[in-house]
């Protein structure tokens, strides 16, 4: 039966769990319905949907929370499945195998599933567990398109599902310290926030022609709500980030984790009034599609973002990726009184008018310094949660409040990384020197972008032109672009049959 079928099995069952836990005190019920009820005593079991790579860790983490079972693995590739099942049997898990999501997500012994499928399959996937009565752990970006985010904040609201949205520093006691000492004023007003993803990235290679899906696996499931198309890349696994088809570039694989950060310090939980992308793809030609070195500029009204996605390293002939004001991998928010610098997803550092360190949380050394040697911690001090910790907390709890990133907090940072890739996509060239002029009047985006210039020109790849994305403006109540009706129609693909994303908003 299709998920889509179903969508009150699940509710049915929340519906039961949450009337034993309100009248426990008054019934007399069997010990195994009370437990079941309160989530004391049974183990969630979770299925897991794509672990080909990121998928395989979430799976680790949820393992070290106490009372959880894997009971299930799926993956449309026979052999990335039997590697998972050897793994989880090593871990002492028992588990059932499927190839269809489908499948898994009926099982009667799944409680909640933890999905890292290629982005395309997100949203859709999600939605569909959530119909059939499973909680969710949702790897980012949680959408693939604008349009899809919205379908999966209503299915959440819909069908009462706990979803755990998958940028995991918002569960860091860190940054949480640091986010509340920001938040109350200690460095005053925040004047700009900004994000960097310095991450090497090598050609993915250029292909003559179609080349031949891996006989282990089902392509048609593969590609599930995106076009069935040939395979134009050397590489069916992983190298889909770098399609539109199928991925969103760097800015939604590894930088949308930092643009959460940097929305989160920034206490912004919409869009921006317009999004503008400067970038390209340079320093080789390869059968990737999205831009390894960009420049997004978010103008929030109270204060900016800007972003960064560098590929190539830091010049021709160096392993070393490039770093501005300390982060690599990371962000900068600069408020009157000084910056803060995340560099990680578990460390933060003050810095005070005159560039010196006045507050550290987590453990980070900067260059040069004696390594930081963080105070061992309190044996009598509660334990705080991890991610997935946080997420199984919530699921026996049913207390969607108590997560760390909900449905939310995901859909909008994804939608940042998507306004992003639509105004590259809609963008026409542009000369460098004329680059340099139309943003001339934004100081930061200005001295950000010459930045860029130097940083290609250093890796022999200063291109004669660049791309200026289209300039995209925001409906920030209804969270739609507006005025531009090519932008329009990248915020929803046409997905195929059976694979569509069911209308909820």
């Amino acid at each position: 039966m299709n998920p889509s079928q179903i969508p009150n099995s699940g509710q049915t069952r929340r519906s039961f769990l949450k009337a034993v836990a309100g009248t426990a005190a008054t019934l007399s019920l069997p010990a195994r319905v009370y437990a079941a009820a309160k989530g004391a005593n049974e183990a969630v079991r979770i299925g897991g949907i794509g672990f080909n790579g990121r998928g395989m860790s979430d799976l680790s983490g949820l393992l070290a929370v106490p009372n959880v079972r894997v009971t299930a693995l799926c993956d449309v590739d026979t052999a990335v499945l039997a590697k998972g099942k050897a793994a989880m049997e090593n871990a002492g898990q028992a588990v059932e195998v499927f190839s269809d999501l489908r499948k898994l997500i009926e099982s009667k012994d799944v409680d909640a599933v933890m999905i890292a499928t290629p982005n395309h399959w997100h949203s859709l996937a999600a939605i569909w567990a959530m119909q059939a009565g499973k909680d969710v752990y949702l790897e980012k970006p949680v959408s693939h398109t604008l349009w899809e985010g919205k379908q999966l904040e209503a299915a959440v609201k819909k069908y009462g599902s706990i979803l755990q949205s998958g940028t995991q520093s918002r569960s860091s006691p860190a940054l949480q310290e640091a986010q509340a000492w920001a938040k109350a004023g200690n460095l005053g007003r925040l004047i700009r926030a900004h994000g960097t993803c310095y991450k090497r990235r090598p050609s993915i290679g250029k292909v003559a022609g179609a080349q031949p899906i891996p006989a282990s696996v089902d392509y048609d499931l593969w590609c599930g709500p995106a076009p069935k198309t040939e395979l134009l890349r050397s590489k069916l696994h992983y190298d889909w980030h770098w399609v539109w088809d199928t991925g969103n570039g760097d800015l939604g694989n590894q930088g949308v984790h930092q643009v959460d950060i940097a929305r989160w310090f920034m206490g912004e939980n919409g869009l921006p009034p317009s999004a503008l992308s400067f970038g390209g793809r340079f320093g080789y030609v390869d059968d990737a599609t999205t831009p390894n070195t960009q420049l997004i500029v978010l103008p929030y009204e109270k204060a900016p973002m800007y972003f960064e996605v560098r590929g190539l390293p830091e010049g021709a002939g160096s392993t070393k990726m490039d770093v501005y004001r300390g982060s690599g991998i990371g962000v900068v928010l600069q408020y009157e009184k000084g910056h803060l610098l995340i560099p990680s997803y578990s460390a933060v550092i003050a810095f005070d008018e005159k560039g010196e360190v006045i507050k550290r949380w987590g453990k980070y050394s900067l260059p040069g310094e004696v390594p930081v040697v963080e105070e061992k911690p309190d044996p009598a001090a509660p334990k705080p949660l991890s991610h997935h910790g946080n997420f199984v907390s919530a699921v026996r709890s049913r207390n969607a409040a108590s997560l760390s990133c909900n449905v939310r907090e995901g859909v909008v940072s994804s939608a940042l990384c998507h306004l992003a890739g639509i105004s590259h996509r809609l963008g026409s060239p542009l000369k460098v020197d004329a680059a340099r002029d139309r943003i001339k009047t934004d100081a930061h985006a200005s001295e950000t972008l010459g930045r860029m210039f130097e940083h290609l020109k250093l890796n022999d790849a200063l291109p004669e032109n660049i791309t200026l994305g289209a300039l995209l403006k925001v409906d920030t109540a209804k969270e739609t672009i507006v005025g531009n009706p090519a932008a329009r129609a990248l915020e929803h693909r046409q997905e195929r049959a059976p694979y569509k994303v069911p209308v909820l908003a």
